[in-house]
């Protein structure tokens, strides 16, 4: 459909629909969107279209805040002495993240097992933790190992196992189109990874429903 004259007149130049947007830089993200609507054959300036690039800036600036997460402040001391010596499990904790391959999303749940070594952590902060590495651009087998290596590093516990199972919407959306495979990955640390038993122990626990 044929632009109006008015339409039109909005923008002539690409540079001109920056200086439409409140406090948009050339560099930024939003900037780029233009651009990038503009190839794949749309109009950014219609009624739809003016503030997406505003949005999708907003968006992906939250998904990728974990780049500017620090896993010592989100604990924020609330480790605990404690007389404890059996496994610690926080399961079904949902997460989102971004596959750095397509930009696409992956989401699903990860439970992670500790076994404590004279010291807690407290159990909100390992969402949180989870949250801090799935807000990043990621693959899914990184993000199972930073989340176990950052709780082996922050109380030294006896043993560590992460599991991560998640759907990507590159394999749903494009390439094979698969709506309904899952990926599972898993670290394993310590005692989990040099005892089949107390491996076997947290995977049976981890799976009860």
């Amino acid at each position: 459909m044929p632009r109006s004259k008015s339409a039109a007149k909005l923008l002539k130049s690409p540079g001109e629909l920056i200086e439409m947007m409140p406090s948009v830089s050339p560099d930024s993200i939003a900037a780029h969107m233009e651009s990038v609507i503009r190839q794949l054959g749309e109009d950014p300036t219609r009624d739809g279209l003016v503030r997406t690039p505003q949005r999708v800036e907003k968006a992906l600036r939250y998904l990728t805040s974990g780049y500017k997460a620090d896993p010592e402040k989100i604990v924020n001391g609330a480790l605990f002495d404690v007389d404890y010596d059996e496994v610690v499990i926080v399961r079904d904790i949902e997460f989102f993240s971004m596959c750095e391959h397509h930009m696409l999303p992956f989401y699903g749940k990860i439970h992670v097992a500790y076994l404590p070594n004279k010291k807690v952590i407290g159990l909100s902060k390992i969402p949180r933790l989870v949250d801090a590495f799935a807000r990043r651009l990621q693959i899914q087998e990184r993000l199972t190992q930073q989340i176990a290596q950052t709780v082996q590093s922050l109380i030294n516990p006896r043993g560590v196992a992460v599991v991560c199972q998640a759907r990507h919407f590159c394999m749903m959306m494009r390439g094979v189109e698969k709506q309904h495979s899952d990926a599972v990955t898993s670290a394993m640390l310590g005692a989990f990874r040099e005892r089949k038993e107390t491996r076997d122990e947290v995977l049976s626990l981890m799976n009860q429903r």
